[in-house]
């Protein structure tokens, strides 16, 4: 798999421009400065990766993206106007309907069957009868390759059908706007091609803005086409293979523990 060619240039609203951006935020926790002004964009329609170090804050701006917490300075736009930090409780709850969030551990319900899982936001949010949840989880099934597993309970998954079902259900509520967590961490190499390969598909079947975060340096090169670099507190993104070879040595270094697809360790 070929490193993903960067994002061209977009007018407002069409896939490639800015739908998400961070403008300055600060945040700290226990005397500690996680964020010390971090501004970045996410790319309407493609898959953009947050990358730092281990505590770099990843998952940190995931969470402020999700509205599950809240930065100490700065704002937080969508499509241009909406500014999450001050949105009313009830704006946050509409806002969540847009978007659907993959838990680095699949955060399934261990005593729920796969399709009660994946069913459960519509049922709790929607007015739609069983036939029609039956609809939309078949649906969701078949965007990530599930078949076969309704009865399933999550501790009889493999490590990459968890991610799979997880995938699902951030999809049930057909989101414009998802957001993974270490989608790669604790699999096998085998098995993370197999989950970079369902990301792009679904990222190019449902069109949806997606924000991964990683450590793993070689499935960012491969699937991202826009890279957020956090380190010390700040920012930097751009297309990944121009910051890979570009002057930070901090990015070079971060992705020098593995040579880019394609090369080999001398």
């Amino acid at each position: 798999m070929e490193m993903r060619a960067p994002a061209a240039d977009a007018a407002p609203g069409s896939p490639g421009a800015l739908q998400i951006e961070a403008r300055e935020l600060e945040y700290s926790r226990g005397g500690r400065a996680i964020f010390r002004g971090v501004s970045c964009g996410f790319p309407k329609a493609r898959i953009s990766v947050v990358a730092a170090a281990s505590g770099g804050g990843k998952t940190t701006l995931l969470r402020m993206i999700a509205c599950l917490i809240r930065p100490d300075r700065g704002e937080i736009r969508v499509d241009g106007a909406g500014e999450l930090v001050r949105m009313s409780d009830a704006d946050v709850r509409a806002y969540r309907r847009r978007v659907g969030m993959l838990f680095q551990f699949g955060a399934l319900l261990d005593t729920l069957s796969l399709y009660d899982n994946v069913a459960l936001p519509l049922r709790e949010h929607s007015r739609l009868s069983e036939d029609e949840i039956r609809g939309e989880v078949e649906r969701v099934f078949d965007a990530v390759g599930l078949e076969g597993v309704d009865d399933l309970l999550p501790g009889e998954l493999s490590g990459g059908m968890v991610k799979r079902a997880g995938l699902a259900r951030a999809l049930i509520e057909r989101p414009d706007i998802l957001l993974c967590d270490e989608p790669f961490s604790g699999l096998d190499p085998p098995t993370v091609r197999r989950v970079e390969d369902l990301l792009l598909r679904v990222n190019a079947r449902v069109g949806a803005t997606m924000i991964i975060t990683s450590h793993h340096t070689q499935s960012t090169l491969r699937i991202a086409d826009h890279l957020v670099m956090l380190l010390e507190g700040e920012a930097v993104e751009g297309a990944p293979r121009e910051l890979v070879r570009g002057p930070d040595p901090r990015v070079v270094e971060f992705f020098s523990e593995e040579p880019p697809p394609g090369a080999s360790r001398s």
